[in-house]
């Protein structure tokens, strides 16, 4: 008989970072494939989910950040997708906010970077549905940004 599994719940933030028109995504290698996440991590307690995602993005791309708006809610509960065996104690809920840099977007460099991440890129707000971004249910939502502001939303669980 196996051993029952607890799920520990995790809040982070992460940030859709915009300007001109391009969106500031990390690079990475994670399981064996060239990838890009937003930035972003977990929350800390006592820290307001809007500082979450402030220090998170200074910490990791160099980046003083105004936070606009929430975007979207999604949750990442593991049992219910591809990797349900490994990820049965996962259970991620990440706040999404749309943020503008205060300083300046071209001076890149967090003082402490994921360990997974291989660099910075500004890219195109219309590239994104051809990149290998995770997880891929942001994709087109946030490639829609390029045309508005969504009303907030709530994604639910979704990879």
């Amino acid at each position: 008989m196996s051993e029952p599994v607890t799920v520990t719940i995790r809040t982070a933030a992460k940030a859709v970072i915009l300007h001109d028109g391009l969106v500031l995504l990390q690079a990475a290698r994670w399981e064996g494939q060239d990838c890009y996440f937003l930035p972003g991590g977990g929350q800390n307690p006592g820290e307001a989910l809007v500082d979450t995602a402030r220090r998170e993005v200074e910490e990791e791309t160099g980046l003083m950040v105004r936070v606009e708006k929430l975007l979207w809610l999604r949750e990442y509960i593991g049992v219910n997708h591809a990797n349900a065996d490994s990820e049965a104690g996962t259970h991620r809920i990440e706040a999404i906010f749309k943020c503008a840099p205060t300083n300046d977007p071209h001076q890149l460099g967090g003082h402490n970077a994921d360990d997974l991440q291989t660099g910075l890129e500004w890219v195109a707000l219309d590239k994104l549905p051809s990149l290998n971004l995770l997880p891929h249910s942001l994709r087109g939502p946030i490639a829609a940004l390029a045309f508005g502001d969504p009303d907030s939303a709530y994604l639910g669980d979704v990879a």
